[in-house]
């Protein structure tokens, strides 16, 4: 333990040898992590670590000082948080080495600076609540007004039976694994049911993918998950693959109604219940997304999708879309394609892609 907090101070102060294997390191880290953040269809602007932020440690510490912020306690460096109901705030150590807070408050700074944010969100586990209430609170007390626009996202714990998931315990499943396991039974599922279908391999990491990110999101982010292979990788009822598939039926409907849409429908024809429900459920679109994003919870739009896509299979099941009276079909069709639309978008929100067969 005490050779790496040397080591850290040696990267922190820039030492050569230290700084070029820190950058080895991480040079082969990213390259691994693209290849999962690729598979996952995510792409950063920038990266930008701790380590990133180091030039900008002792400039913070001194604007902290200046403030009278900061005291010595223990031969530690300290803001002292004591009147507003938190422990003290750790910026150095005795041996001088800095910490997670340190970086934090240097990182925010530097991220208003650079980027003139409207708001600045930590996705971070709930473990680090106090962390990210303290360094919020030295940010507002150091006179920052863009300090309340400062998040910290809180995410639950992913738990096995014998506890929540920790690197350092072993006690892990990998994410590649998770998405490996799931391409390979789609790619399975699609031979048995589909094997003429088109594009199988781009559907499979479609859909498996999907599947994967689904589950993530299906609970709300702050509710810790039990993982399970069997619940993670299921196709059945509540899913992912159900909003996928219900997005290539409506592919297909559209496919092969084989004409542009009808510029001006009929639409007060769609007067059967099962269709208001479905245009209900679409004017609430932007409520059910605004929501979400307000409350930084993805889970509204799951429950939002699900209840659309329950909505339309019912119409489906029960009423023909292509059906023989011209004025009603391109009023149906224009709902097929409404609710296409919607699901399309909802699942791109979500990090799914949209298969046009399945």
């Amino acid at each position: 333990e005490e050779k790496a907090r040397e080591e850290l101070r040696k990267l922190e102060k820039g030492e050569a040898e230290t700084s070029e294997l820190w950058r080895r390191f991480k040079d082969l880290s990213l390259q691994d992590f693209n290849r999962i953040y690729r598979l996952l269809g995510i792409e950063f602007d920038s990266y930008a670590g701790e380590s990133f932020y180091n030039p900008y440690i002792e400039k913070t510490i001194e604007a902290l000082k200046s403030a009278g912020l900061t005291r010595v306690s223990e031969d530690a460096l300290i803001v002292d948080l004591e009147k507003y109901g938190m422990p003290p705030c750790l910026l150095k150590k005795r041996d001088d080495a800095t910490l997670y807070a340190t970086r934090d408050i240097a990182a925010a700074i530097y991220r208003y600076e650079t980027y003139k944010f409207h708001k600045n969100l930590y996705v971070v586990g709930s473990a680090q609540r106090l962390h990210f209430q303290q360094v919020f609170k030295v940010l507002e007390l150091m006179g920052y007004p863009w300090s309340k626009d400062c998040h910290h996202i809180e995410l639950g714990w992913i738990k096995f039976e014998k506890g929540a998931m920790s690197t350092r315990k072993g006690n892990i499943v990998f994410l590649e694994d998770v998405l490996s396991k799931s391409v390979e039974l789609v790619t399975s599922i699609i031979e048995e049911k589909n094997p003429t279908l088109e594009n199988q391999d781009r559907v499979a990491r479609q859909v498996g993918v999907g599947a994967v990110v689904f589950w993530d999101l299906s609970a709300r982010r702050n509710k810790d998950i039990n993982f399970s292979w069997e619940e993670a990788l299921s196709f059945e009822g509540q899913t992912g693959p159900y909003l996928q598939y219900t997005h290539a039926r409506l592919a297909s409907v559209m496919r092969r109604y084989g004409e542009p849409l009808p510029p001006h429908p009929d639409l007060s024809l769609l007067s059967g219940a099962q269709e208001q429900k479905v245009i209900k459920l679409l004017s609430r679109f932007p409520e059910h997304l605004q929501r979400a994003a307000f409350d930084y919870e993805p889970y509204h739009l799951v429950s939002y999708l699900l209840e659309l896509a329950s909505a339309f299979n019912s119409f489906y099941q029960s009423q023909r879309i292509l059906c023989e009276d011209l004025n009603l079909r391109s009023a149906r069709v224009s709902l097929a394609e409404a609710t296409r639309t919607v699901l399309k978008e909802g699942l791109r929100l979500l990090g799914m892609e949209s298969p046009e067969s399945m």
